[in-house]
């Protein structure tokens, strides 16, 4: 392969049917050391011809195990001349397009050829079959603005955690289900709850998780946390925070090739009595996660809440976990695992079971990857970036908002065992995760057939940089509607989750005051970092981690 063609080329798709690509490499390993193996051999082999994302001396090899089959695959680098010599039509065609022939690898052992398999086939973006050139503008419609103004009032203030902005870091704000008590996390501090509008300090996490870091980065720290619908009497709540790499051995990881930058960590907290102002109990960690950044780790941990006790979905946790920056860090392999790890996936998992790899959960019977070979149990949905939010509307459709790399923001109704795209798709669009990040591509001719689930919503980054999940509105001039947002700029928008298949989007503002602005204008600085959150009675609030204050929409 150095020196040489590797004469792999990714033939028109005419030769294959659709069942047979749903079939080809099926049989090659996903096993990560295997796929570094692999990686240090091609790299050591073939990158003088060869890349995946453009064609050079050789062809592009994006996509290659994927449409072309394995065991032809195998016989082709252990002996080249021969397949061309015995008139397959395949290896004709290449010949009479490349003009050389590579030598044989025949010194390449079972093993070794098996490794190189495996990291062939981490590139499943096909660019050869889109345009060269990506989109400039993916989304020419613009949102337009409803005319739609909802006022607002001063609620509350956290205290600060720092002395430049954000002043507060709170992503979450929740109700206990049994009590209505009302809880806010500062990522830096720990979880408050907000006694009449003000903030008691209810669990001090960076006194409780010492190796618990709030730096770099505005997602770092404990990011969120939820009640387990029996809190009243088990005193369980969850929380999910980040310590620095390395702190622990991790229960899912990957080569020590990438760098171990942060610990992502889910803990189970139990209150001795649950109607405490502040807690005292015992804790124990569940799951521990390596990831390569500070970005797209475990966002969310939450609830069904429409989920009944005696029913099959109540008390099982779900666990929004983003691809931790692995497709940035070049590893989109990992991330893109279809279900073989639990990166880039919406997680369930049964807190009170124990058959989980670690032992100290449990995996789901109807989990669409339990007992699979080869696939992580607790993946419930998989393909997302950074699902930042995981949400019910109230007729029980389960929806998850996905922040993108350069170009789209989605909304997606999640369904069990499905995949969203990430990181071959960004919206609806084509990505390589292996080119450039900011380049996207139309979708090609039966798109469709490679089981991707697209999103309810996609807005480009001309009108957002980063989306975040609202509530459908319970009152007011958007009744009914679903509000949402632009987390750094607070722009706010709204749509209809009973629309599904054809959901637009509008854009309303806030009066504050008597004056109608921007929450830009209203925090008085060039991000808001915006937040949602609800009490007990249905009251929806808008929060700013930049000054750190909480603004209820008034009925």
């Amino acid at each position: 392969m150095k020196k040489s063609i590797f004469l792999l080329l990714l033939v028109s798709l005419a030769f294959f049917s659709c069942s047979q690509k749903s079939e080809l490499g099926s049989s090659i390993s996903t096993d990560s050391e295997q796929i570094m193996a692999g990686k240090s051999l091609f790299e050591a082999n073939c990158t003088t011809c060869h890349s995946f994302d453009k064609h050079g001396i050789g062809p592009n090899l994006s996509g290659l195990t994927h449409t072309v089959e394995t065991e032809w695959v195998r016989n082709f680098i252990k002996n080249p001349s021969e397949v061309i010599s015995s008139g397959d039509p395949r290896a004709v065609t290449l010949l009479e397009q490349y003009k050389a022939i590579m030598p044989p690898f025949e010194n390449f052992t079972e093993k070794e050829l098996d490794a190189v398999l495996s990291y062939l086939h981490t590139f499943a973006a096909l660019p050869d079959t889109v345009p060269m050139v990506g989109l400039k503008d993916p989304i020419p419609d613009s949102i337009p603005d409803s005319g739609i103004r909802l006022e607002i009032e001063y609620f509350a203030q956290l205290p600060a955690s720092d002395s430049k902005a954000p002043l507060a870091k709170m992503t979450k704000m929740e109700t206990e289900p049994n009590s209505g008590r009302l809880f806010i996390n500062d990522q830096r501090v720990g979880l408050y709850e907000l006694i009449e509008g003000k903030p008691n300090l209810y669990l001090p996490a960076t006194e409780l998780l010492p190796d618990l870091v709030s730096n770099p980065g505005w997602a770092t720290g404990m990011a969120s946390f939820t009640f387990h619908p029996d809190f009243a009497t088990n005193g369980l709540f969850y929380t999910a925070h980040t310590d620095a790499g390395n702190s622990k051995p991790a229960d899912y990881s990957y080569p020590d090739s990438i760098r171990h930058f942060m610990q992502w960590v889910l803990t189970e907290w139990k209150a001795v009595d649950p109607s405490a102002t502040r807690f005292a109990g015992s804790s124990r960690e569940m799951l521990r996660i390596d990831i390569p950044s500070q970005a797209h780790g475990m966002q969310e941990v939450t609830f069904n809440p429409h989920a009944k006790r005696g029913e099959e979905d109540y008390g099982l946790l779900y666990i929004g976990f983003g691809d931790g920056g692995l497709t940035e860090q070049r590893a989109a392999y990992f991330s893109d695992s279809r279900g073989a790890l639990v990166y880039s996936s919406i997680l369930r998992i049964d807190p009170m079971g124990t058959d989980s790899p670690n032992g100290k959960y449990g995996i789901p019977s109807s989990n669409p990857f339990a007992d699979v070979d080869g696939k992580a149990g607790e993946v419930y949905a998989y393909g997302f970036r950074n699902p930042n939010r995981v949400f019910w509307d109230p007729r029980g459709n389960m929806f998850a908002t996905d922040i993108g790399q350069h170009s789209v923001e989605e909304l997606n109704k999640i369904e069990p065992g499905q995949f969203y795209g990430w990181p071959i798709r960004e919206g609806r669009f084509i990505i390589n995760p292996y080119g450039n990040f900011r380049d996207v591509f139309d979708l090609q001719p039966n798109d469709e057939n490679l089981g991707i689930t697209y999103p309810e919503i996609q807005i480009d980054h001309d009108e957002i940089a980063a989306i975040f999940a609202g509530y459908e509105m319970p009152y007011g001039k958007l009744k009914g509607k679903f509000i949402f947002g632009d987390i750094l700029s607070g722009r706010l928008l709204y749509s209809d989750l009973k629309d599904l298949g054809n959901m637009k989007v509008q854009s309303w503002k806030v009066i504050f005051e008597g004056k109608e602005m921007t929450l830009l204008e209203l925090v008085q600085n060039d991000r808001v970092d915006l937040k949602f959150g609800k009490d007990a009675a249905n009251n929806i609030y808008i929060m700013s981690k930049t000054n750190g204050k909480i603004y209820k929409i008034i009925n």
